[in-house]
């Protein structure tokens, strides 16, 4: 196997394991990290287009993300309103019950994150971050992340 082979099955394997932990914290809220994505990114931005929650959502980078966003509608997390400016735009924003349930995800991406952390201890994080970003500058997932972690 190359060395870019494993760093490939490496880089996989992460964002698996990562998200098979978020995914067990999320259950009891009964939500995917997707849609856990969804309520971070509009809680973050209080009001969006479909279009712009689509440019920073790296779960659903470059594609159209409307089937979380109905799926958020009808547990009642997300409302679509029409813009009064523009008839054909829609707008979302969290409802209260989905500015509690995004608070909720914060507290379970914390405590992924702390393990991350601790896991991480002794590396040099700002040499493994600078490499991952040069590494996906330019594609799709890396613009949706740049667009939501300005540096």
């Amino acid at each position: 196997m190359s060395r870019a082979e494993e760093l490939r099955y490496l880089v996989l394997a992460a964002q698996r394991e990562g998200n098979r932990q978020l995914a067990a914290g999320l259950r009891p809220l009964g939500l995917s990290p997707a849609q856990a994505e969804v309520l971070r990114v509009l809680g973050e931005h209080k009001v969006l287009t479909l279009s712009g929650l689509g440019a920073l959502l790296v779960c659903e980078s470059g594609t159209n993300p409307s089937r979380l966003v109905d799926r958020l509608v009808t547990q009642g997390l997300v409302e679509r309103t029409r813009s009064e400016t523009d008839g054909r735009e829609v707008l979302l924003q969290l409802t209260p019950d989905g500015r509690r349930t995004a608070g909720a995800v914060a507290k379970v991406e914390s405590r992924l994150c702390s393990e991350i952390d601790r896991r991480s201890a002794g590396h040099d994080l700002d040499a493994i971050l600078a490499f991952l970003r040069e590494f996906v500058d330019g594609l799709p997932a890396g613009e949706a992340v740049a667009r939501r972690f300005p540096r």
